[in-house]
């Protein structure tokens, strides 16, 4: 079992799915938490639910992510994992649509960066965890936005981990594939034959089933813990075998 006791971190899009995971996860493991979200209600919930504290704010706002660096304080790890998606080829997709993905998932894990890394770099230690996807390692059909700002945060997430190799910061990705979300789950039973849908969303994972958000975190654990030292630079694979033959 990793130890996180005496270490704090924050974890953005905390509120549902893989970011409650997360939080969840690191809590138990010992950390002080913050959730941060823009759904209050969801936030605070789960953050009475783990012992955890609550930040309201939207990633997308650099003024916001700001002050919420003021109200935490210094961390040990940040987890960045608040994204939104977008289905669409180039003619269903929309330069405002592109611009609404890019806002959250990379201007968000960059403006989470700017806000709380600085304090990671004085104190020469620290943990920093991206929320990519399989779809920022090989492109995904009708997902051209999505994959766009999801390659974007594995670059950004290698091109940190190369600037400040000397700081004792380490900066890595997790790129899950299909994960079994509330969002998701929900999603499948609005059809007509939900274990048929089930099925055909998860068929592109060798193994034949989605991800459960507790196994991304258990990945993010990993990360945040001491034990990965040596490991910063890497896009880690959670995707059921989907990129292998890629």
């Amino acid at each position: 079992m990793f130890d996180l006791k005496n270490k704090t971190a924050l974890v953005t899009g905390g509120a549902s799915g893989i970011g409650a995971a997360i939080a969840e996860t690191l809590a138990q493991a010992g950390a002080s938490v913050w959730i941060v979200d823009r759904n209050e209600a969801e936030g605070n919930a789960v953050a009475r639910r783990i012992g955890a504290k609550f930040v309201s704010l939207d990633v997308a706002n650099s003024d916001d992510c700001e002050r919420a660096a003021l109200t935490v304080g210094t961390l040990d790890i940040l987890a960045n994992v608040a994204g939104i998606g977008h289905v669409g080829t180039l003619l269903a997709t929309r330069a405002e649509d592109l611009d609404r993905l890019y806002a959250v998932n990379v201007r968000g894990v960059f403006n989470c960066c700017k806000a709380f890394v600085p304090g990671m770099f004085e104190r020469k230690s620290g943990s920093v965890i991206n929320i990519a996807s399989i779809a920022g390692i090989v492109a995904v059909r009708e997902r051209l936005a999505y994959t766009t700002t999801k390659f974007a945060v594995v670059g950004l997430t290698k091109a940190l981990a190369l600037d400040h190799s000397h700081t004792g910061v380490r900066f890595n990705c997790i790129c899950p594939g299909r994960v079994e979300t509330p969002f998701v789950r929900k999603r499948i039973n609005e059809y007509p034959d939900p274990e048929a849908a089930y099925r055909e969303m998860a068929s592109t994972q060798l193994n034949g089933r989605m991800a459960k958000p507790e196994e991304i975190a258990a990945a993010a654990l990993y990360l945040a813990a001491d034990e990965s030292a040596m490991v910063t630079g890497s896009a880690l694979m959670i995707d059921g075998g989907w990129s292998a033959g890629k």
